[in-house]
This record gives structure tokens, C-alpha cells and sequence, in this order.
């Protein structure tokens, strides 16, 4: 199967999380058969400036900025000898740097957490500026030992409303297909709170009529894509409750997360839904957010 990644890039800064996701950037590069690229943002030259050809000294940002990014490609050669690196140390900062190699099309993988001080936060600031506003599939590697090693052998995909044969879907079967892992797709659905209880359907045909909704909206948004990979085991599973919620839960169960991300044109800031968002903070595996681009009309968010 062709692999729809030309080169795989993943972000460092020198902190434990992301070496860890150095670790899950090298298996997915293995997986899919790309080269790997491994970037490292700074701005020393900015506060240190530039060292005249003359001098034998070299600026202490830069040293950490190279050190930086030597660690990173040792530790992935060590991974994966065979596998095809490069590294680049970029003048700019992290988030800038990042979004920018992701309009080649490529994916970018991040760390949970950065090296700021501020270590009680649940998700670093520049891995939610890039998962909200990147133009290609951001994998921030978050979880426990299990699934960062894929040892469940399931990817979890979350359906939404827009999600017909969406980017994400096919997105998630690729990965299921590569990992020869089971296929979760799941697709919530809540009453409505406006809805009494002695309403008509509700009164004749209870949960099983949400259910049977949710079930052909689901089987709608992952026919195309089931039909181009029969291969991939697939577990179809409609439940009652929150989407943010029900997708954290079961994530416990599995090595990847794949949600879509909607992008509006003209809409400024982070396009980040509550499922997302709460995801990129809670799940006890990694995320994938996969853009998918929508018309200015729709309204609502994942």
C-alpha cells in the first residue's frame, strides 16, 4: 500500500515529551516507509547575535540548539538505524517553524508538554497552537507505555457530523490498515434536552431511534473508505452520552486517536472543538488531529 506521507516531521526543544515523540515519529516513519525529519526551533541569533567569521567562540544558543537536535537524531538512529534522517535547527520560533513544514502536505508529530516552566500544564502551548492551526495531520504523543508501544492493537476514530469519507476516516483506516490493527469507529449521540418525554418518538421508539440515526451516520461516513481497505477489522459501536467524554474513556483501550479538525477560511484564532481540545489534554493515548476544510456557512465544531 502507498503511503500518502512524503516525509515525516516530528519537533523537538530538548524535553523529555519530546523525545518521546521522537521514539513514536521513528516507528510511524518505519511504518510507512518515509524519511523522517527532525526540527528544532531557535531564535539564539536573535539574542545572542550573529559570531564574526574571525571568532573561534560559538554562541552558548547555538551549541544548545545544535546539542538539541544531535540528541534527537541519535536517539532515532539507535530506534531505527536504516531509516533515512534529517535534522534542521530553524531561526525561528517553534510554532511558526512548525506550521510552515506542515503546508508540504507532510505530517508533524509533537510532545504533549514543552520545557516551560510552567509544568503543571496539561498540554504545551505550541503543540495546541500547531494541532489547531496546522494545515496537514498533527500527532501530539501523549499516553501511557502501552500505547505509545502499540501494544493495544486498535485505533479509535471519533465520528462527527461532517465526517463523510472525510480526511480523518480515511485517515484513521491507513493507519489501522499499516498497524493491522482493529478499527474503532465510534459515533455518539445525546436526546435532546428540548425533547419531552412523552414526545411521539420518543414514547415508540426510545434510545433505539438515536441509535439507528447514529448507526447509518456512522456506516455513511466510513463506506467509501471500507469499501477501498475490506481489510481492516472494523468494530462499529454507537453510544449514548458526550462525545469529549466517551472518546477520553475509550482511548484507555487504544493506541491512536483520530479526530477531525474542521478549518474555516477566514476564521481567525484556534479551531479547536471540545472533543479536540479535550482530548489533546486527557486521552491516555496519542491524538491525531486531521484538518478538514469547510465552507464558511456550516456552523458547529467537533
Amino acid at each position: 500500500m502507498e503511503s500518502p506521507l512524503v516525509v515525516g516531521v516530528v519537533g523537538v526543544d530538548g524535553s523529555d515529551a519530546s523525545l518521546t515523540a521522537v521514539d513514536w515519529a521513528v516507528d510511524e516513519a518505519v511504518r510507512h516507509a518515509v524519511p523522517l525529519r527532525i526540527v528544532h526551533a531557535s531564535m539564539w541569533e536573535r539574542y545572542e547575535g550573529v559570531v564574526p567569521a574571525w571568532s573561534t567562540d560559538r554562541p552558548s544558543g547555538q551549541i544548545l540548539a545544535e546539542n538539541i537536535a544531535a540528541i534527537a537524531a541519535e536517539r532515532a538512529r539507535r530506534r531505527a538505524p536504516d531509516l533515512s534522517l534529517t535534522t534542521d535547527v530553524l531561526p525561528e520560533d517553534a510554532s511558526s517553524a512548525l506550521l510552515r513544514e506542515g503546508r508540504e502536505g507532510t505530517i508533524l508529530v509533537v510532545g504533549s508538554r514543552g520545557r516551560s516552566e510552567f509544568t503543571d500544564l496539561l498540554l504545551g502551548s505550541v503543540s495546541l497552537i500547531v494541532a489547531a492551526r496546522a494545515q496537514c495531520p498533527v500527532v501530539v504523543v501523549r499516553g501511557d507505555r502501552e500505547a505509545l508501544e502499540a501494544r493495544h492493537g486498535r485505533v479509535l476514530l471519533g465520528v462527527g457530523e461532517h465526517d463523510l469519507d472525510s480526511p480523518a476516516v480515511r485517515f484513521a483506516f491507513r493507519e489501522a490498515a499499516v498497524r493491522d490493527a482493529e478499527l474503532d469507529v465510534v459515533r455518539t449521540w445525546r436526546r435532546q434536552a428540548h425533547e419531552p418525554a412523552d414526545h411521539l418518538l420518543m414514547r415508540r421508539a426510545g434510545a433505539a431511534y438515536f441509535t439507528e440515526g447514529a448507526s447509518e451516520l456512522l456506516d455513511k461516513a466510513i463506506e467509501a473508505a471500507a469499501s477501498d481497505q475490506p481489510q481492516v477489522r472494523l468494530r462499529r459501536s454507537t453510544v449514548e452520552g458526550p462525545a469529549h467524554r466517551v472518546l477520553t474513556e475509550r482511548s484507555a483501550a487504544a493506541d491512536l486517536l483520530v479526530l477531525g479538525a474542521r478549518r474555516r477560511d477566514g476564521l481567525v484564532g484556534l479551531e479547536l472543538g471540545r472533543v479536540v481540545h479535550r482530548a489533546l489534554h486527557h486521552a491516555s493515548c496519542p491524538v491525531v488531529v486531521v484538518p478538514q476544510r469547510v465552507p464558511e456557512t456550516l456552523e458547529g465544531d467537533r
